[in-house]
């Protein structure tokens, strides 16, 4: 029989293993079992039952018995999967609920191979380890609400906590140094120190967890709410680890310090603007899509503010957040959305942009995706991050390259580069990024009541043109990007919108003179001043979770130029399809257009089965400040809009910085407020 002396305080370390199952039955631990919906499934289980494990859509059987030490796949992900041992939970919650003892008997068979053939605690990575501990706890967790008398043979249960021992001190040793690693793995030291307060260590690990993961939580989540590894799912991830800490510590009157709370609000706040109206997340950099309702419910239960509990109630419950346009500045996340849901409009239909003008993240995450954006409308999305679909790069095409790539996301790609040199390394054998990242520059971010305005700049150090997106978001209902690139030379310019994969085959394309038109499902885009463009239906691919990948259209204008600008209108509907006249302007400029693409003067029309109206846009990219003359109205700096009715009056209108609008005697400035 295994001995427990070594790892057990006294009285528990001269326990038979009976009287040890006995009293653990019997004590008043608290603590929650996560079961992860896709792993703890039936049929996923009854494969397992077999020896066949399918993760991350590639399935492999061990037809002579469990070989913990090799990987039958060339993604090392796969072998994660199975180290991290989700499918345990599934198999005892399963015997729990069924009094099944195949599930039971399997449990104990993997965990006994398991701890037969792996010396090394620390196999593969600490993060694995550090799942694994929890994965363990929880099924131990729905054995012990079992009831079961059955431990196997009289040395499971002992072996079982030596190994998981000796997991935990290899883990605190050994920690990861940063980042969301380290937070699953202390998370990992909390837990096992929480729910087995027997082990000798137990109270060195307790006390050295919370304290590690409140300085943890404090450096990693940044002043404005974001994960720093900027990735939209890790953040989740972080969050999910983070709150159940909380959960826990609450449960057992455990007070963590203060900064690890302000770093949870703080990660909440993000959390509930970056859902889209749908309840899902956009995938940006290394992410999966996916809703984390869950977390902000958690998160309200735990900390109370009713802006939260509003956002995962749908505008059932709780306080409508205030904000509209939300900053959020350390990591350079802005998003925009047209409403929380009002009183003739549901929650999932208001209109949302989510636009990246920030740095690339801690870690190895960053996607090459400067000044990218996603959009959504009417519960749908409609332009889209199309994630990250693997890490692994075997295979005749690298699709971790691919989908890391600028050409993968909603920007201007220049001279077919991606914005940060990306190559093979020799030393790590793969991808890595070399040499000095890319910068961004927030020029400008304002809003009013209806109408939002943001200028975001990008550089690159792969070559000399200048990017500057300009985004409108017009009275909450369209989008206009302008897209400025700048250079002494020509380079061959490439903007591209990934589309949703329910757009797949269903795309047209007109195009004249003056104008492109694309339909896709839900969604009307217009390229003005289209003779300069080419325009293309790519094939693509969009990744919502890992593994997977869906077929889904890229619409791509291609130009060559030096200086020049494209002008893109995204207006989505719901149902039926709006009427939208484009007309270039004739207007007199003033100072004189000094070259083509510096300054544009277009109206747009459309008209719904309950209302018409006419946009207008007096737009300078040059930075001069100009003077537009068109019918009656003189429009002065660098960007004007207005909209008029039916009867030809000004119903709304926005102006930059700087900027004017003048109506006979009457003179129009936006009263606009810095976000």
């Amino acid at each position: 029989m295994s001995s427990s002396a070594s790892i057990l305080k006294a009285p528990f370390d001269h326990y038979t293993a009976a009287n040890l199952l006995l009293h653990f039955r019997q004590r008043r631990v608290k603590f929650y079992p996560v079961c992860e919906a896709e792993q703890c499934q039936p049929g996923f289980i009854e494969e397992v039952l077999q020896n066949r494990f399918k993760f991350n859509n590639e399935t492999h059987y061990f037809i002579h018995g469990m070989n913990w030490l090799e990987n039958p796949s060339d993604d090392i992900e796969w072998l994660i999967m199975l180290h991290k041992g989700y499918y345990l939970v599934g198999l005892v919650k399963l015997f729990s609920e069924t009094g099944n003892e195949k599930y039971l008997n399997k449990w104990f068979e993997l965990t006994n191979s398991w701890i037969a053939q792996v010396d090394n605690p620390g196999f593969i990575a600490t993060d694995v380890t550090g799942r694994r501990i929890q994965n363990w706890i929880y099924a131990f967790y729905y054995y012990l609400n079992s009831q079961s008398e059955k431990i196997s043979n009289e040395d499971f249960l002992l072996r079982f906590l030596n190994s998981l021992e000796c997991q935990v001190d290899y883990l605190i040793n050994n920690l990861a140094t940063a980042r969301n690693h380290r937070t699953l793995e202390l998370h990992a030291v909390f837990l096992a120190a929480l729910v087995f307060p027997e082990f000798k260590k137990s109270k060195q690990w307790l006390s050295f967890s919370v304290q590690a993961l409140a300085d943890n939580a404090a450096s990693d989540i940044l002043a404005d709410g974001v994960h720093c590894e900027l990735s939209t799912f890790y953040h989740h991830i972080v969050l999910k680890n983070l709150l159940a800490v909380k959960r826990l510590a609450v449960a057992n009157n455990i007070i963590m310090p203060a900064r690890f709370d302000a770093a949870v609000v703080r990660a909440l706040q993000f959390s509930m603007f970056i859902h889209k109206p749908d309840g899902q997340i956009p995938s940006l950099s290394d992410g999966d899509s996916g809703c984390f309702y869950s977390l902000l419910k958690l998160g309200y239960e735990l900390y109370g503010d009713e802006h939260v509990h509003y956002v995962f109630s749908q505008g059932s419950r709780g306080q409508a957040p205030v904000e509209h346009a939300k900053a959020f500045s350390n990591s350079g996340y802005y998003i925009f959305r047209s409403d929380w849901g009002k009183a003739d409009e549901e929650f999932r239909n208001a209109r949302y942009l989510v636009f990246d003008c920030g740095p690339l993240g801690a870690g190895n995450h960053g996607h090459l995706d400067l000044l990218n954006i996603e959009m959504a409308a009417y519960g749908r999305s409609l332009i889209v991050d199309p994630g990250r679909y693997t890490y692994d790069e075997s295979g005749p095409v690298n699709w971790r390259v691919l989908f890391r790539s600028t050409r993968y996301h909603n920007t201007v790609e220049v001279d077919g580069k991606n914005q940060i040199n990306y190559q093979y390394s020799e030393v790590k054998g793969k991808f890595h990024i070399k040499g000095p990242h890319a910068q961004t520059d927030l020029s400008c971010l304002l809003s009013n009541n209806t109408c939002h305005f943001i200028h975001g700049k990008a550089r690159s150090h792969e070559y000399k043109a200048e990017h500057q997106r300009k985004i409108f978001f017009v009275n909450g209902e369209y989008w206009l990007i302008s897209d400025v690139m700048q250079d002494r030379l020509q380079h061959q310019y490439a903007l591209r919108y990934h589309l949703s994969p329910e757009a797949q085959e269903q795309i047209t394309v007109e195009q004249s003179n003056d104008l492109i038109i694309v339909d896709s499902p839900n969604l009307v885009l217009l390229h003005p001043l289209a003779l300069q463009s080419e325009v293309s239906i790519e094939p693509g691919f969009v990744s919502t979770s890992y593994g997977k990948k869906t077929q889904a259209p890229i619409i791509k204008f291609q130009r060559r130029a030096k200086n020049t600008v494209f002008e893109s209108l995204l207006i989505p509907y719901q149902q039926q399809r709006p009427e939208i006249t484009l007309q270039i302007l004739d207007v007199e400029i003033c100072p004189e257009q000094q070259a083509s693409g510096t300054a544009s003067a277009f109206s747009v029309t459309i008209q719904t089965t309950t209302q018409q109206f006419q946009d207008l846009f007096f737009i300078a990219h040059d930075g001069i400040h100009r003077r537009w003359h068109y019918q009656n109205f003189h429009c002065v700096g660098q960007f004007c809009y207005m909209r008029l009715n039916s009867d030809g009056n000004v119903e709304n209108f926005f102006t930059g910085p700087d900027s004017t609008i003048e109506i006979g005697a009457q003179l129009l400035r936006t009263q606009t407020r810095k976000s």
